[in-house]
């Protein structure tokens, strides 16, 4: 079947989409890749709302910019992985999860039924509804030993694969704090340090990187997910307080961090298999791969720039047939769960019959991931 499956990340810079086609061959889940692109984020939906009737604008806008972007692709079925609105999280505990983005306008305007809001599932039962990427990354990468998968998004996630298992959580800030501070020093002029501009023209700060370091959610064990809740300006004004230093030593210092968080979480790592749109930082990039054996999804098959929407897509094919679609080691979950909930689409409500064997593989074009 073919399913489009949409996502805006935490950077909200764009709404990522992708068309694939998706079979079912035993315990093993083929995909095809067909097409991925973005589509504009409203830019002035950016800042977070601050009364219902904001939440609620701000849902509906969204439900219609997903729908915007779903429209021209022909498929069977739409997966929505929305924007988060908020990701509540308390002593090391995911509390609650807010995404956006209604899908009842996703299925009016394509009459397509959608599987959306797939985190809380995962959270009601323990876990932290968020690395997802980890479902993906456990079928694909199966068979690379000590292999990482990474995703640089406003905030970086890894996936683990070792003989013992998955392990998959948030390492920190991926682009959220650069996002932050170009946004601040530029007044809103510029909302990113695009190809690294800035800190490619900077020098690290010690004193600064020590005390992003210092952050207690560095040392907290996996699972652990986090989000702009923490890494934010308010949070940046306080790490620099005290401190005086040109724009372009803040952005290497911040770019410094991500690279240094992310590869203490990749130590040991035989390959670390990068996507997300930090992997077009090219100062980001040079940094990780002085530290880690890294190389870009689109070497193995899937597309650096399209896998979160690809993930999607997987996680709504996953529901769609009735198959568990987290990972209860990377998530914390308290077992594997159906996940998401369905907006029928123009005519009635018509399931397949649940699989009855369990997923074990995810081949890309036909092929599982290799060295």
């Amino acid at each position: 079947m073919r399913v489009i499956g949409l996502i805006s990340g935490t950077s909200m810079d764009a709404i990522d989409v992708a068309v694939g086609d998706f079979t079912l061959h035993g315990a093993t889940i083929v995909l095809e890749p067909v097409w991925h692109g973005e589509h504009p984020f409203p830019a002035d939906l950016r800042e977070p709302p601050d009364s219902p009737e904001a939440l609620c604008v701000l849902d509906t806008r969204l439900g219609q910019a997903f729908a915007e972007a779903a429209r021209p692709h022909r498929a069977d079925l739409v997966a929505s992985l929305g924007q988060t609105a908020h990701h509540r999280v308390a002593d090391g505990r995911c509390l609650g999860t807010l995404q956006v983005g209604q899908p009842a306008w996703i299925a009016e305007a394509t009459g397509l039924p959608v599987v959306a809001d797939f985190r809380v599932r995962d959270v009601a039962a323990g876990g932290h509804g968020a690395p997802l990427a980890s479902t993906l990354d456990a079928l694909w990468l199966a068979e690379l030993p000590d292999a990482v998968a990474l995703n640089i998004g406003g905030i970086a996630n890894i996936t683990r694969i070792s003989p013992e298992g998955v392990i998959a959580y948030d390492t920190g800030p991926g682009n959220a704090l650069m996002d932050a501070a170009m946004t601040a020093l530029s007044a809103g002029m510029r909302p990113q340090d695009t190809d690294g501009e800035f800190a490619a023209r900077g020098h690290v700060h010690a004193e600064l990187l020590d005390r992003l370091l210092a952050d207690p959610y560095y040392a907290r064990p996996a699972p652990k997910s986090t989000g702009k809740e923490h890494f934010n300006l308010a949070y940046l004004d306080r790490a620099v307080e005290g401190l005086v230093l040109p724009a372009e030593d803040f952005l290497a210092t911040l770019t410094e961090l991500t690279a240094r968080t992310i590869a203490d979480g990749c130590a040991g790592a035989s390959t670390v298999i990068g996507s997300g749109g930090g992997m077009r930082n090219p100062v980001l990039v040079d940094s990780l791969r002085k530290k880690v054996n890294l190389r870009g999804s689109d070497e193995l098959g899937l597309p650096a720039d399209g896998k979160e929407a690809y993930l999607a897509a997987l996680l709504g094919f996953l529901t769609w047939h009735g198959l568990p679609a987290n990972v209860p080691a990377a998530t914390g979950a308290s077992g594997p769960r159906l996940l998401g909930s369905i907006t029928p689409g123009r005519g009635p409500l018509r399931l397949p019959d649940p699989a009855d064997t369990p997923v074990t593989g995810l081949r890309v074009g036909g092929h599982r991931a290799r060295t």
